[in-house]
């Protein structure tokens, strides 16, 4: 299982969630930091709007290859998430399933204001120190995200498109009280791919693996078996 963390995310932020997911669900876990955070070689240009298709139909490939995978489940969290469905719609290699957590098809206004926000916080706040600890380049894995995001190209990005293509099973997790996505998200993937298992938390906001844990892995560990046991 390839774990794909959110726009802010590295391997250290994920804690100890993917082993107690690999635990639970008999799968090696392999986990890394995209370009531009964690440990990983900081971004020198701008994102560009496209900066998810070329995660999911370059990067993503070339890593799988590289490290001999064939056919995993891919887990992502937000953008890790929105790269995941590209992938699986657009690469035309064999998955065993993804797992898609808080993802995002379409930019919402929602979303929108939450990055604004979190924009202010890193100005005015403690929020750059803390993201500190997990990132060798802060403003560097920040600024790409944020700048991008609130570009105003990217209010027509949209990943509908590559729903109807995904060849294997899909769940798709999200929070009832996600800051940065309504249910609108998960909804349109429930209706545009084939297989689609749907999980909405209560009292869960946009960190799932964080807020409700426990709920989060028992549902990935069943959709593994099920799609396991499936197997001749």
């Amino acid at each position: 299982m390839v774990f794909l963390h959110e726009g802010l995310g590295s391997v250290s932020m994920w804690r100890d969630f993917p082993q107690r997911v690999a635990d639970a669900s008999g799968c090696e876990a392999i986990v890394f930091s995209r370009h531009g955070y964690g440990k990983s070689t900081p971004i020198a240009e701008p994102r560009g709007v496209r900066y998810m298709h070329d995660e999911a139909l370059t990067t993503l490939p070339a890593l799988l290859d590289t490290l001999g995978v064939e056919a995993p489940f891919l887990f992502g969290h937000s953008d890790g998430g929105s790269i995941a469905l590209i992938h699986a719609g657009g690469a035309h290699r064999p998955l065993a399933g993804i797992i898609v957590m808080a993802p995002h098809v379409l930019v919402e206004e929602v979303s929108v204001t939450s990055i604004e926000q979190a924009k202010v916080a890193y100005k005015t706040t403690d929020l750059k120190n803390r993201l500190g600890r997990y990132h060798a380049d802060v403003d560097s894995a920040f600024w790409g995200w944020n700048d991008i995001w609130l570009h105003p190209e990217f209010r027509h990005w949209n990943i509908e498109e590559y729903l109807p293509t995904i060849a294997c099973p899909v769940m798709a997790i999200q929070g009832e009280d996600d800051e940065y996505g309504t249910m609108d998200q998960i909804e349109r993937i429930a209706r545009g791919a084939r297989d689609v298992d749907l999980v909405k938390l209560a009292d869960c906001r946009h960190s799932p693996h964080k807020d409700q844990p426990e709920a989060v892995i028992e549902a990935v560990a069943g959709f593994v078996t099920r799609i396991l046991d499936a197997r001749p």
